[in-house]
């Protein structure tokens, strides 16, 4: 339904580093936020780079949307998509009210397109593209934050990560489609293991999967039947299972790899707890926060979640699950515990906490920088 509260359409470009139907966290929010703009009477165009070599997965997906979205095409010199991406957000600059970046390369694009026409501009930031480590990278982002109108982080976490800038930042958290995650859709499967452990997203080290392979020696002395389940493309699979062979726990580990919503959906309604023990890598890429938490929780399914990063707001400490030191597995142990005693309880807390965050409730937030 539109607002019909919306009294004229005001014109807003979305400028994104990265765009379904390919993953990653920072296109999955870039899409949420224009649809729910779109909804409420917006009119969107989305800017973002091909990244499929067919594109014929990104043009289906492209054509069903309520809004535009407008691919670079993807060349073998990636400086030539850069430089068309500027071009083409130059263009749309002087023809919209608003223009909202997200994802480090945007933030510098908006910024300087922003140096010839006078635009409300706001920043989306997520983590790890305000953490680099180059001392050069770091202050090419601060210079170009210091530029735009609004600046929105996604979580606390994201917003102390600027907080030397001395700006106003907005804290508006991650939002899910609640009727997207609705276990009465879901089909039922069983999975091997008493508990069922589950973290999704790319085997990385930012995700944490490492973290938790490393604590099950200790967890299996307790839970000797306990399974691990890690859902997501495989990138660094291969060397976490060597790690888990070296620990002799390789038969309690499971990588299944990307997988379907459906299929992902079934997992999570198996599984007993979803676990993200989230670690900073060496070039500082980090946890934002952490949206498939919420996405568990809304199937009711709690979450242990490592401190130190985003993913203290995406978890509500004793009532959707447990922060824990990714490293302490005394206090992941009496986390799990308690989950496992206790499951209806949570289940139902998780699922509040998760229709908190519904983005018919987070789009208000963005609306109200809008006006």
């Amino acid at each position: 339904m539109l607002n019909h509260n919306v009294l004229h359409k005001k014109k807003i470009l979305i400028v994104t580093s990265e765009f379904p139907p390919q993953p990653g966290g920072i296109g999955n929010h870039a899409y949420y936020l224009a649809l729910y703009l779109a909804k409420n009477g917006y009119a969107v165009t989305v800017i973002a780079d091909q990244r499929d070599v067919a594109n014929v997965e990104e043009m289906t997906f492209d054509a069903g949307l309520p809004f535009v979205v407008e691919r670079i095409p993807l060349k073998k010199q990636r400086v030539l998509m850069y430089f068309n991406r500027i071009r083409k957000t130059f263009d749309h600059f002087k023809n919209v009210d608003y223009v909202i970046a997200t994802g480090k390369f945007s933030l510098w694009n908006v910024a300087f397109c922003s140096l010839f026409y006078k635009r409300q501009t706001i920043a989306v930031i997520h983590g790890s593209e305000v953490n680099f480590k180059s001392a050069g990278i770091r202050k090419a982002i601060d210079a170009s934050l210091n530029r735009f109108d609004t600046i929105v982080a996604v979580s606390d976490y994201t917003a102390q990560l600027v907080a030397h800038l001395e700006l106003d930042i907005h804290v508006i958290a991650n939002g899910i489609d609640l009727e997207k995650w609705q276990t009465e859709k879901v089909e039922k499967i069983v999975l091997k293991g008493n508990p069922i452990l589950t973290t999704v997203g790319r085997v990385s080290t930012r995700k944490g999967q490492l973290q938790v392979i490393k604590l099950l020696p200790e967890l299996l002395k307790s839970y000797p039947e306990l399974q691990y389940h890690c859902v997501g493309i495989p990138t660094e699979a291969a060397d976490f299972m060597e790690v888990a062979k070296k620990l002799h726990v390789s038969n309690h580990v499971i990588f299944h790899g990307a997988v379907s919503d459906a299929e992902l959906q079934s997992v999570l309604m198996a599984s007993d707890v979803f676990v993200m023990l989230s670690t900073e890598s060496d070039t500082g890429d980090v946890e934002g926060f952490g949206i498939a938490i919420l996405e568990a929780n809304a199937l009711g399914l709690p979450a242990i979640g490592s401190t130190n990063c985003g993913i203290e707001d995406a978890i509500h400490p004793e009532v959707s699950g447990f922060l824990v030191s990714n490293k302490d597995v005394i206090a992941f142990s009496t986390a799990l515990n308690e989950l496992l005693n206790n499951k209806e309880l949570y289940k139902v807390q998780a699922r509040h906490w998760a229709e908190q965050h519904d983005w018919n409730l987070i789009i208000k937030h963005y609306i109200s920088h809008l006006l």
